[in-house]
């Protein structure tokens, strides 16, 4: 009985680590790590074209996921 005790216990918190909201912080992260690695890769003198492109495009990606992230939180329309 103590058993099924802890688990119900932890749900919440296992439950919370998979949560919209948590996604969205990670991917923010993510996203500017990104940004900060774009720019130090666009001022850098001998540039890696290909590289730059791959992280651009998953910076995109990234944004998009985001946007579609804030509007399951948030969305517009009314129920």
């Amino acid at each position: 009985m103590a058993a099924s005790c802890v688990v119900r216990e932890l749900l919440p918190l296992d439950s919370n680590l998979h949560s919209i909201s948590r996604q969205l912080i990670e991917l923010r992260i993510e996203h500017a790590d990104l940004d900060a690695s774009i720019d130090r890769l666009s001022d850098a003198v001998s540039r890696d074209e290909l590289l730059l492109r791959r992280l651009k495009k998953r910076r995109l990606a990234l944004r998009d996921e985001i946007a579609r992230l804030e509007r399951l939180l948030d969305p517009q329309e009314p129920a």
